[in-house]
């Protein structure tokens, strides 16, 4: 079977829910995307009486990264299927049995979004394989340069959106203010986009989400909060809400700053990466990395930084630890090495997801 097209994937995830009433549930996504698509997700987990909390995991942000859709529709039907079934689940060397699938499903509630980014696909597999951003022209100015088309979503979240005043003058953070950088613009605000609307009102429909997974590609890591520079557990007050601290964040290995994160939640994001890592490992043993998102790259307006620090800035918000999968080595592999990513990752995510509790 070769990558799924939009419409394909649209296809699954209202299959699923039509397929497993009692298990799942379609969610229409508010927003319409600029070229006029509607959205959907799929929340899956067994009947319970009282709240469960929740992980949710997104895909199909950067328009390139084509098998992100695929990785969370293949793992929601592989979660139904074995739930109904009553049987356990198995990627290559990585087992779980049909009692961790089914405590898992009764303690947890999983929302997956696999394709935020419509119009950004639909383009990369119709017309530009390598672009990343969504379809959004309001920012062209009236260029014609096609490159001036598009915001990148994953930079587009409400966290150290001003980045040329929150970082040093000296700082590379992968972030551009330019409507016409092909990769890393911003957008002209936090959530001026419908995409990133959309995920901030799937969280928010979803008060009791205390772990959330956007897939990517590519580097083979799993990265954890933060993203804007080195953590610290020592000084709360050197956070990215203090302006004391603008102009000095985005260098690595010097002393002027660095970002806080309580102990405990800097211990469990470690934790669950390496579950997460571990987990995918077993499957034909490829070694992920655990990594702190900035160890990849200094970033700012990224979907994983947003939804941890919506706790910080309202406390009234649920804690959300926030990570970013970046799996393979190229964006649109051989279908015949992505059907076998697909199974790393989802090893990797039932894994992240058992070791929540």
């Amino acid at each position: 079977m070769p990558y799924l097209n939009i419409t394909e994937v649209e296809s699954a995830v209202a299959s699923l829910a039509t397929a497993y009433p009692g298990t799942s549930e379609l969610l229409t996504l508010p927003e319409p995307s600029i070229e006029g698509r509607t959205a959907h997700a799929l929340k899956i987990g067994a009947p319970a009486p009282v709240p469960k909390s929740c992980v949710m995991m997104i895909g199909g942000v950067h328009a390139r990264e084509w098998g992100s859709c695929e990785i969370l529709v293949h793992l929601a039907a592989d979660l139904l299927e074995a739930q109904r079934d009553g049987t356990g689940l198995g990627y290559g060397g990585t087992v779980f049995t049909a009692d961790q699938v089914r405590n898992l499903l009764q303690r947890l509630d999983l929302v997956f979004f696999p394709l935020v980014n419509p119009d950004g696909r639909l383009f990369s597999q119709t017309a530009d394989p390598m672009w990343r951003k969504n379809r959004d022209p309001a920012n062209a100015g009236g260029s014609t340069n096609p490159d001036c088309v598009g915001v990148d979503l994953n930079r587009n979240y409400d966290f150290l959106f001003d980045f040329a005043t929150a970082f040093a003058p000296t700082a590379t953070p992968q972030v551009s203010a330019d409507p016409c950088d092909q990769q890393v613009y911003e957008g002209p605000s936090a959530f001026s986009e419908p995409e990133t609307r959309n995920v901030r009102w799937l969280l928010d429909q979803f008060p009791r989400t205390g772990w959330f997974v956007d897939v990517h590609s590519y580097s083979q890591d799993m990265l954890y909060n933060w993203g804007d520079d080195e953590n610290q557990s020592v000084t709360p007050a050197m956070n990215f809400r203090n302006s004391q601290y603008d102009g000095k964040r985005g260098l690595p290995g010097d002393v002027a700053y660095a970002e806080y994160i309580p102990k405990t939640d800097a211990d469990t994001a470690v934790l669950l990466a390496e579950a997460f890592c571990q987990g995918l490992h077993g499957v034909r043993g490829l070694a992920y990395k655990p990594l702190s998102g900035f160890h990849l790259y200094p970033t700012s307006g990224t979907s994983d930084d947003y939804v941890f620090a919506r706790h910080f800035v309202d406390p009234e918000q649920g804690k959300v630890l926030g990570f970013t999968v970046e799996w393979g080595t190229q964006f649109h592999p051989p279908w015949a090495e992505m059907q076998r990513i697909v199974l790393d990752v989802d090893a990797g995510l039932v894994r992240f997801c058992l070791a929540t509790a």
